[in-house]
């Protein structure tokens, strides 16, 4: 099979292989990526997938509370210039505050609210008009809290990254540090029980054929796997993760300390799998003047 260049430079940089062994691993799976990405960590060679969901098209994401609601929102851009143009600014939080005062919950009907005289789609197409990218409405989400729960929200780089939480008991000096652990620290999950069976059952038979290939005795590997997976677990669950203002403490143990837990999490990131722009800034340049 011949192997692209592309994809070796890709699997190398989610994975942190070498060349040739991201090559070898490509050629042994025919070349399927995440079956690459596999066969890599179960030789040992990869430690953990740090790059597979890839950061890519630029935007702004927000968060918008009134009383017992709250609206995240992503919207995105093709340059990180448009992201910080104070027009591109005031669309989203047009956008934003339009879906909090809603009681839409899907994209569809989000891009057809009213505002300013027209619908969310009309003013996305106007302002794409006046500053002259592709500009597009993402992904959206609104929740509802109790009178007994507090909101808890973060915003990483300008908006590059929001954290919305939801934390049983009102202290909202933790429900922020819970947000910000969450923008820090990439949880997938707030706990293990929300982790899909199937995610779990892959990371298993990965963790088996690495202890196999590593040489572990047959009656040591259950136990080592259970270990692996605890720590596997301590990494996208956030109950789990060690605390970032007290790394002595585990998130769970901060909020027991605190009489607070989390009833519910958000996490955006502008770009997140997507595909991003890989054109040479001169060349694009180049090509608008041709």
């Amino acid at each position: 099979m011949d192997i692209k260049a592309s994809d070796v430079k890709a699997l190398r940089d989610m994975t942190g292989a070498g060349m040739l062994d991201c090559k070898k691993a490509l050629a042994e799976t025919n070349g399927d990526m995440d079956k690459a990405v596999d066969y890599l960590r179960e030789k040992g060679i990869s430690t953990a997938q740090k790059k597979a969901g890839r950061i890519a098209a630029e935007g702004l994401s927000n968060i918008y509370v009134s009383g017992n609601k709250a609206t995240i929102i992503e919207v995105n851009a093709e340059t990180d210039f448009v992201a910080k143009n104070a027009e591109f600014v005031k669309m989203v939080d047009t956008i934003g505050n339009a879906i909090l005062n809603s009681d839409v919950s899907s994209l569809d009907d989000a891009l057809n609210l009213n505002v300013d005289g027209g619908s969310v789609n009309d003013l996305i197409i106007n302002t794409t008009a006046t500053i002259g990218e592709k500009l597009s409405l993402r992904r959206i989400e609104s929740i509802s809290k109790n009178d007994d729960e507090v909101f808890g929200t973060y915003l990483h780089m300008g908006g590059k990254i929001a954290s919305l939480v939801v934390v049983k008991g009102n202290d909202e000096a933790v429900a922020k540090d819970i947000a910000m652990q969450s923008a820090a620290m990439r949880p997938q999950y707030v706990c293990r029980e929300e982790v899909p069976a199937e995610k779990t059952e892959h990371e298993r038979e990965v963790l088996v054929e690495q202890a196999k290939t590593e040489g572990k005795k047959e009656e040591f590997i259950d136990k080592i796997i259970a270990g692996r997976l605890d720590k596997f677990y301590a990494e996208i669950c956030l109950i789990e993760q060690s605390f970032v203002k007290d790394s002595d403490l585990t998130v769970k143990q901060y909020l027991d300390n605190n009489n607070s837990s989390v009833v519910k999490m958000i996490r955006f990131e502008v770009g997140e799998g997507m595909e991003k722009r890989c054109e040479n800034f001169a060349d694009e340049v180049m090509s608008q003047i041709k």
